[in-house]
């Protein structure tokens, strides 16, 4: 009898991973269709899931959306040549992905908006913070990249243009979210990589 339990608790633990991925993409189609749940029991219910069984892979809510969040970025990141797309070029692109899945937009605009709250949200505050400094640095290297091909002016510091980057694209994909049929973030977004001065003569390489 012994084990046999042994063995069944074994065929549990090589299952777990295989189940909170079953879980993540269920989460992740909710999200984009419905946009985020209330609370880990609602989102539970919605997905066919109990409570019980959610909070055997995630302690809360909290960290199921970081986890759905991380998954989605996943699934749809497409590696790229820093010399080969401009730091404007990589957010038009991820904003016309989320034209598709504006519950996901909403899923970032939460966990951005929770992690104000340091104290009620740390764990999403952890991330936000650690995914801004990535998307800063990927950026900031592309418009290095641009000044040494010339394409962009050379006097520009490339970590603030970078966060300018990330804020023009997060300010204007949430400015969709609440009014989709007046802002377009993919023409916004161009006029913003046309105000990136290039290079003149003298500092052509």
């Amino acid at each position: 009898m012994a084990n046999d339990q042994a063995e069944e608790r074994g065929r549990s633990y090589r299952k777990a991973p295989e189940r909170r991925a079953q879980i993540l993409l269920r989460a992740i189609e909710l999200f984009a269709e419905q946009g985020v749940g209330s609370s880990l029991r609602a989102i539970g219910a919605a997905i066919g899931v109990s409570h019980a069984a959610l909070r055997y892979y995630f302690a809360s809510r909290d960290e199921l959306l970081v986890a759905v969040y991380r998954e989605h970025e996943g699934m749809v990141h497409e590696p790229s040549d820093a010399a080969d797309v401009s730091a404007v070029s990589v957010m038009e692109k991820s904003a016309e992905r989320n034209r598709a899945i504006p519950g996901l937009v909403e899923l970032y605009a939460t966990l951005t908006t929770d992690a104000l709250q340091e104290h009620h949200h740390p764990i999403t505050r952890d991330f936000i913070q650690e995914r801004f400094r990535r998307v800063r640095a990927d950026l900031a290297e592309r418009v290095r990249a641009g000044q040494r091909s010339g394409s962009i002016a050379a006097d520009i510091d490339a970590d603030d243009a970078a966060a300018l980057v990330a804020a023009a694209s997060d300010g204007l994909q949430l400015q969709w979210l609440l009014s989709p049929d007046d802002v377009d973030v993919h023409r916004s977004l161009a006029i913003l990589e046309r105000l990136l001065p290039p290079a003149g003569p003298a500092l052509m390489r």
